[in-house]
């Protein structure tokens, strides 16, 4: 059969491709964002309860009561911004439908999005299924800070869209409060809205503040905040996030994720509910992960290869330039084939730019698999 794609530049996903070569070559794979350790028994267990009490039907499409009303208080007590659980919160099946939901939602076609490279995979294509034009703003090696003038350039009448993330997949890069300020500035004379992924909102090192667009009340007012538990509570495959945005963009955004999951599960829900109420601040997940980084960045001192400062995420970008100066891709492709450990190249990242000499690296392992790759990376 002969039919025209609609997106015919994209193919199978970086991290599909390589944890698959991962198994096939028996590799450690540092590719893929998941944990190889267990989340919590008591999560488990919750989960498992709430299935034996019947809750094994349909949740009302913008999320469970118990989860949304446990969302709006977390959210009150980290950035002070109240979100109303009937009205300003949408429970999605992760936050990649999230995000889906919302630039299908906002954009239209001949509206342009600006987008901050290296971009997580998942933006573009919905932006050019939805008829926008990214327009791309490169993060520039080895810092990756966003350049603001640069910005100001991209914006154009038909700007319809900003979307940020931070803390950022795959630099590892944070916004700070001047972030803040210009973005603030580049936006108040403009009608274009943002999204603001924040996935990584608990996983942030070196006591530093995560700074969401929750926070701040101007932004608020335009900001569609997505977020999701499978980083927090080490469930990635449970496929449970959240959009928060102002009542009438939530509306739209709900019109979307009816006709994309119609809801999520509902015994997870509940669980992760029982959980918010519990601990709202997610203490513990920042210092477990820093002492994760702290592991993986002592262990590859005897190694050739550069990191670059990973303020938060559970990714690390080692810089290869003192190794070999060969692409990206044929590195990442050689690490694993030849070494047994692997990573993912930035290139499927980059849109517009040229790719830099460095490869990420998830350290969201156990520590005897961080300590076994960076065996291996030594002998590179």
């Amino acid at each position: 059969m002969s039919f025209p794609s609609k997106l015919p530049s994209s193919g199978t996903s970086i991290f599909t491709v390589m944890t698959k070569l991962a198994n096939e070559h028996h590799a450690i794979n540092l590719s893929q964002g998941f944990p190889d350790f267990d989340c919590a028994p008591e999560l488990v267990e919750a989960v498992a309860s709430y299935m034996r009490k019947g809750e094994n039907q349909y949740a009302m499409t913008q999320g469970a009561a118990t989860l949304r009303e446990a969302l709006a208080d977390k959210v009150y007590r980290l950035y002070k911004r109240k979100y109303d659980p009937e009205t300003e919160i949408t429970v999605t099946a992760g936050a990649t439908e999230g995000l889906f939901s919302a630039i299908t939602a906002l954009v239209h076609p001949g509206d342009e999005v600006i987008l901050f490279e290296p971009a997580y995979d998942s933006y573009v294509p919905v932006v050019r299924l939805s008829g926008g034009d990214p327009v791309f703003v490169t993060l520039r090696f080895p810092d990756y800070r966003i350049d603001w003038d640069e910005v100001r350039r991209a914006l154009s009448p038909k700007t319809r869209l900003l979307i940020i993330n931070s803390p950022h997949n795959p630099t590892g890069t944070i916004l700070k409060e001047k972030d803040i300020l210009e973005l603030k500035r580049v936006l108040e004379k403009t009608s274009a809205l943002v999204i603001s992924d924040e996935v990584y909102e608990h996983v942030v090192f070196d006591e530093a503040e995560h700074l969401s667009l929750a926070r701040d009340p101007i932004l608020a007012e335009r900001a569609i905040v997505i977020s999701s538990f499978g980083k927090t509570y080490h469930t990635t495959g449970w496929k449970v996030g959240y959009c928060l945005a102002p009542k009438e963009v939530s509306a739209e955004i709900q019109r979307i994720h009816q006709f994309v999951t119609f809801s999520v599960n509902n015994a997870v829900q509940n669980a992760y509910a029982d959980f918010l109420v519990r601990d709202p601040l997610a203490s513990g997940v920042s210092v477990f992960y820093q002492q994760k980084r702290d592991l993986f960045l002592s262990v590859l001192q005897e190694t050739r290869f550069r990191p670059l400062p990973c303020a938060g995420t559970y990714f690390q970008l080692l810089d290869y330039s003192s190794i070999t100066n060969e692409p990206d891709t044929n590195v990442a492709l050689q690490l694993l084939q030849e070494q047994g450990v692997a990573s993912i190249p930035l290139s499927p990242f980059l849109y517009a730019s040229a790719p830099d000499p460095v490869l990420r690296f998830c350290f969201a392992k156990r520590d005897d698999t961080l300590e076994q790759a960076a065996a291996r990376l030594r002998r590179v």
